[in-house]
């Protein structure tokens, strides 16, 4: 029996096979991609997009591997991060090379001037330290995600993604401590 290419038939716990469609995937979860991306990378342009794109063509692919729809979410969640976490290695790699990179532009619609200066002081900052460490603390003091999900997301354990996030603390200290 022949599906739509954008269908995969998988099991569920009662060994019945149900099909995941696809654009239903995309559609209730391709803005929080975005949104997650955009905070996470710190711009709010065709690298998000970018991203989306990478996740979403990577769901595709494993879609045999999603039980239900509401369950991808956290997945989802995982490979948006490692996605992101390439694109921060490589923006990384172009600072160290001196490869003139865009301003920071930071997707804060509705902010003040004050709140959009502090943001792109932040972003600015948080490109300084580790990818990873980045990742997390933006998971955590951003999304709101709870420690568990943040070392599940990072492909870490938790005292490592506890470890991140408080590198970054401590580097923001001394910022605010100097400034």
């Amino acid at each position: 029996m022949a599906t739509a290419p954008h269908l995969r038939l998988v099991r569920t716990s009662d060994q019945a096979i149900e099909p995941v469609d696809f654009d239903e995937l995309f559609t209730r979860y391709s803005a929080y991609v975005a949104g997650v991306a955009a905070r996470l990378l710190g711009r709010d342009d065709h690298e998000v997009e970018d991203v989306v794109q990478d996740v979403f063509w990577t769901a595709s692919r494993r879609l045999g591997r999603i039980h239900n729809v509401e369950a991808a979410r956290p997945w989802l969640v995982t490979v948006t991060v490692r996605t992101v976490r390439r694109r921060l290695r490589r923006r990384r790699w172009k600072q160290l090379f001196r490869v003139q990179l865009d301003a920071v532009d930071v997707p804060a619609p509705g902010a003040t001037p004050e709140q959009m200066a502090l943001l792109v002081r932040l972003y600015r900052l948080l490109d300084t330290v580790p990818a990873d460490n980045r990742l997390a603390w933006l998971l955590r003091h951003v999304e709101g995600e709870r420690l568990e999900d943040i070392a599940l997301a990072c492909g870490c354990s938790l005292a490592t993604a506890k470890r991140r996030i408080g590198a970054v603390q401590e580097v923001l200290a001394e910022v605010l401590r100097d400034a």
